[in-house]
C-alpha cells in the first residue's frame, strides 16, 4: 500500500531533536517494515502557540493551498502513483491537520490518525479555530491509534461511529539499547573516567530537554526529590539540553552538590550506553504524554522511578519492570527511588523485566504486527463504497 505520511506539528525530517519526531521516524520505519511505500508529503507546521486567530487563520489558508496542490498533482498521474491512505502522525488543538482532511475527501482516501488528542475546554477559547480543525480530524477519521487506554477513551467519545479506535502502545527498537546493556561494565568505564564518577555508587539517569514550561517544571520536582535523598550513595546522569540549561544546572546543584553531571544532547550510540551505565532512571514527569526516555532506559535493562501522569503507566509497569508514585507527590518519589537505590538485586530483577517488557511488548517487530492488524480491521470495518474500503 502506497502511504502519505504527514505530521503537522513537527517535521520527522527536521534536525533537532525530539521525542515527537523520534515517534514519527518511528511510525514511518514500522510502515516500511510492514511492507508499505511510506513518502512524507508535507513538511508544512501547523504549530501555533500563541492562541493568535490571526495566525491561526494564515495557517489554515496556507495548508488548505498545500492540500489543493497535492490533490491536483495526484489527479493529474496514473492511479498507481497516488496514495492508497493517508496517515497523520500526532494532531491536537495547537498543530491541526490542515492536509489530510482535505485530500481524503477530495481523492476518497482513507484517513488514518495516531496520537490524537481532543481538549474540551479549548472550545472557545484562544485555539478555537485549531480546536475546531482537530475535532473534525477526528470525527472525519476511518482509523484513529492511541498511544494510551486513556487517549482510547477520550477519542471513543467523539469519533464517528464507523471508525475503528485501536491502541497503539509506545514502541521502539530494542536493539541497540540491549546491545549497549550487554557492554555495561565498559560503558560504565569509559563514563566514569570522562565525567569523574565513582562506579562504586549507583547511577541515577534523566534524559530530557531543557526548556520552560513541563520539562522545567519536572526538573523543578526532581529537585526537590534529590533533596531528600541526601543521605544516600549515589550521583546522576543527565542527558539533554536547551534554553533553560542553566536554571537546571543551578536547581540540580543546589538540590544535590556536585552529583549530578550535564552531559548535554547525545547522539543515539551515546545515549544508549549511557542508559545502559546506569542503575536507575528517574523522572517526575509534569504532565508527560507517555516519556519515551522511560521506555529507552528500560530496553537498556533499567528500572524506572516516575510519576504515574497520563500514558506514563502503559510505559512502565509498576511493580515490575519500575516504580511510580502518585502525580507530583516528590516525597513518594523520593521513597521509590531510595528503595531501589540501597536494594541492588531488586534494581537487577526489575531491568531484567523491563527488557523483556520492552522486548516482547514494545519493540519495532510488535507494532509492525498491532499497525497490519489496524489495517486489517479498518477493511473489516469499511462498508462497500466508502473510502476505507478500497485499502489493499
Amino acid at each position: 500500500m502506497r502511504i502519505a505520511f504527514y505530521a503537522p506539528l513537527k517535521s520527522p525530517t527536521h534536525d533537532v531533536p525530539s521525542g515527537d519526531r523520534r515517534v514519527a521516524r518511528l511510525l514511518m520505519q514500522a510502515l516500511q517494515m510492514a511492507g508499505h511505500d511510506v513518502e512524507l508529503v508535507s513538511d508544512f507546521r501547523s504549530f501555533e502557540a500563541m492562541g493568535d486567530p490571526e495566525r491561526q487563520t494564515g495557517l489554515r489558508d496556507a495548508g488548505q493551498r498545500i492540500a489543493r496542490d497535492l490533490v491536483e498533482c495526484w489527479q493529474g498521474i496514473g492511479a498507481q502513483k497516488r496514495p492508497d491512505l493517508w496517515f497523520t502522525y500526532h494532531l491536537y488543538y495547537k498543530a491541526p491537520d490542515w492536509l489530510g482532511p482535505m485530500v481524503c475527501q477530495a481523492m476518497g482516501l482513507p484517513y488514518v490518525v495516531a496520537e490524537a488528542s481532543h481538549a474540551p475546554k479549548r472550545a472557545g477559547g484562544p485555539w478555537a479555530i485549531g480546536h475546531e480543525a482537530a475535532l473534525a480530524a477526528i470525527r472525519m477519521a476511518d482509523l484513529l491509534l492511541c498511544p494510551t487506554r486513556d487517549d482510547v477513551a477520550a477519542l471513543e467519545k467523539v469519533s464517528h461511529a464507523g471508525s475503528v479506535v485501536l491502541r497503539l502502545a509506545p514502541f521502539l527498537d530494542p536493539a541497540p539499547y540491549g546491545n549497549a546493556a550487554q557492554q555495561r561494565d565498559l560503558h560504565r568505564a569509559q563514563l566514569a573516567a570522562a565525567h569523574a564518577l565513582d562506579t562504586l555508587q549507583p547511577w541515577m539517569i534523566v534524559v530530557a530537554m531543557m526548556r520552560s514550561g513541563d520539562k522545567l517544571a519536572s526538573y523543578g520536582l526532581l529537585a526537590r526529590t534529590l533533596r531528600t535523598l541526601a543521605d544516600l550513595p549515589w550521583q546522576m546522569l543527565v542527558a539533554g539540553d536547551g534554553p533553560a540549561r542553566a536554571q537546571v544546572q543551578e536547581m540540580l546543584e543546589q538540590a544535590a552538590p556536585g552529583r549530578a553531571r550535564l552531559m548535554g544532547q547525545l547522539d543515539a550510540d551515546a545515549m544508549a550506553a549511557a542508559y545502559a551505565a546506569s542503575d536507575l532512571c528517574i523522572w517526575p514527569a509534569v504532565n508527560e504524554a507517555y516519556g519515551m526516555s522511560m521506555l529507552e532506559a528500560q530496553a537498556a535493562g533499567v528500572p524506572v522511578v516516575a510519576c504515574a501522569v497520563r500514558g506514563v503507566p502503559d510505559v512502565v509497569c509498576d511493580g515490575l519492570t519500575g516504580l511510580l508514585a502518585p502525580a507530583g507527590d516528590t516525597r513518594q518519589l523520593a521513597a521509590l527511588a531510595r528503595s531501589l537505590i540501597v536494594d541492588a538485586p531488586r534494581r537487577r530483577t526489575m531491568g531484567q523485566a523491563a527488557r523483556r517488557f520492552v522486548q516482547d511488548e514494545r519493540s519495532l517487530g510488535q507494532a509492525v504486527r498491532q499497525l497490519n492488524d489496524a489495517f486489517d480491521r479498518l477493511r473489516s470495518a469499511a462498508g462497500p463504497g466508502s473510502r476505507s474500503a478500497d485499502t489493499t
